[in-house]
């Protein structure tokens, strides 16, 4: 029997980048010829993120660009919670559109989409209760 020839298969170029805010790190694979679909952890974005406002602050950086109906989202996202997850989100589809088109620079770094928030939670302090709290001072 003869060798069938294999059907080609397209490949999906994408540009991964890494997100982070507090404990919660996102790695973000950005897929150039899409149609604006988002998935987070293998769910959609509205059912990731229930609250309009963690929606928005992913969308935000894709917005900025006027890409959000050219790309696809695909995300993994550990740690933290649901607001700092959507931080680390935003940071690392801003890296990734960096990655796509590096044009952007300027306009996502006015927007303060490539810089990471670097407070963290600080740590406890010996003699103290809590970092800062000391113990009640009594007089008597």
């Amino acid at each position: 029997m003869p060798a069938q020839p294999k059907a080609k298969k397209k490949e999906n170029k994408f540009y991964s980048a890494t997100g982070k805010r507090k404990t919660s790190v996102a790695r973000v694979r950005l897929f150039s010829d899409g149609k604006g679909e988002i998935k987070i952890n293998e769910k959609p974005l509205k059912e990731f993120c229930q609250q309009k406002v963690q929606q928005d602050a992913i969308m935000s950086p894709l917005e900025l660009c006027g890409m959000a109906k050219k790309v696809d989202l695909s995300v993994k996202v550990l740690g933290g919670g649901i607001i700092a997850q959507a931080d680390a989100i935003r940071h690392g589809v801003a890296r990734a559109l960096l990655a796509y088109d590096e044009m952007l620079r300027a306009t996502l770094k006015k927007a303060g989409f490539l810089t990471r928030d670097a407070r963290i939670k600080e740590r406890k302090k010996f003699g103290l209760k809590r970092a800062r709290r000391a113990p009640q001072f009594s007089k008597r």
